[in-house]
């Protein structure tokens, strides 16, 4: 075998070792895109459609669902093009499972609080813990985030859009 490095148009990957077969994290996650996109798409087309201008309740599922599968099969194609050695056996360091916890907590903690908190509160702790979540986010920076983005969803939400969503809840006495 050559220590070489390919050269740009040649097909082999670098150190000369050859492409070979699909790779198999890209074809299981295509696989499962394109499923899920279908079952959305199929389930939202049971429902009414409408159109863009009129939206019905399967219009968002249908046509996100769609968008999914459609990537879906991109990356299903994509993963018969080979994997060249040197990135699939790229080292891709420790699962961050902190930052998975806080994001995931984040958004518990919205769904349970949301009623009784209201959205100004509830916003601004998922916010807080969603921006810790970040790499190397200091908890200053995090609550500067957090009133920011608090303060532009209630400005959309509650003013622009006018929905009916209370910014103080039963629990805060709103």
């Amino acid at each position: 075998m050559s220590t070489e490095p390919a050269a740009p148009g040649d097909s082999a990957g670098r150190l000369g070792e050859e492409r070979s077969g699909p790779s198999l994290p890209d074809l299981m996650a295509g696989g499962t895109f394109v499923v899920l996109g279908l079952a959305f798409a199929i389930g939202g087309s049971r429902y009414d459609i409408g159109s863009a201008l009129r939206m019905g309740s399967g219009y968002v599922p249908l046509v996100l669902g769609s968008i999914l599968a459609l990537l879906g099969a991109v990356i299903v194609l994509a993963s018969f093009r080979g994997v060249d050695p040197t990135v699939a056996n790229a080292d891709r360091g420790p699962i961050p499972w902190q930052r998975m916890g806080l994001l995931l907590g984040a958004v518990m903690f919205f769904g349970f609080t949301v009623g009784g908190l209201g959205l100004g509160p509830s916003l601004l702790v998922t916010t807080f813990l969603a921006a810790l979540a970040g790499h190397d986010t200091r908890p200053v920076r995090a609550a500067v985030i957090a009133i920011g983005l608090t303060a532009l969803c209630l400005v959309v939400f509650v003013v622009l859009l006018q929905l009916r969503l209370p910014i103080l809840g039963d629990w805060l006495g709103g």
